[in-house]
């Protein structure tokens, strides 16, 4: 057999000791909620930035731009081997698919960054637009601004 026993500062009453002993056992009560939040996983999507540089240039300008993945889980299914849209903002739009292997939880891994070039030929304000797809479904995305101001060759015009 097993006994807990519960021992009291010498002076203290048979109430105070079990005031004690109730005090405990709420202080336990009210930190283990804290304990399970703290245990619980972080949000496993990643965040997704889009970056210009540079951000302003004169025309015609070549713009690269980088969209990054940030934090989350490195096996997030929904962005694994997904289609790429970029919208440029200038009424064109480009797309790319990769051919991957089939997805395995905790094995496939996300490809984190993805970084193109494209020329404005135009002045103006031009808004950005990086899409991850999964089928016609947008699963991630991002946008940014540039501004093309007129150059040597617009002067005229």
């Amino acid at each position: 057999m097993c006994f807990a026993v519960a021992i009291a500062p010498a002076g203290t009453t048979g109430q105070q000791r079990d005031h004690n002993a109730t005090n405990t056992k709420d202080q336990q009560t009210k930190e283990q909620p804290a304990k399970d939040q703290q245990t619980k996983d972080p949000d496993p999507r990643p965040k997704t930035t889009l970056r210009a540089q540079p951000v302003i240039a004169m025309s015609p300008a070549r713009v690269v731009l980088t969209a990054e993945l940030n934090g989350g889980a490195n096996d997030f299914e929904e962005y694994y081997c997904p289609t790429v849209e970029w919208d440029w903002g200038d009424d064109t739009r480009s797309e790319a698919t990769s051919d991957c292997e089939p997805y395995r939880a905790g094995k496939s891994e996300i490809k984190r960054r993805f970084t193109v070039e494209h020329v404005y030929k135009r002045p103006g304000s031009y808004r950005i637009s990086f899409r991850m797809k999964r089928r016609d479904k947008t699963v991630g995305a991002a946008t940014t601004n540039v501004q093309i101001r007129p150059g040597l060759r617009d002067i005229g015009e």
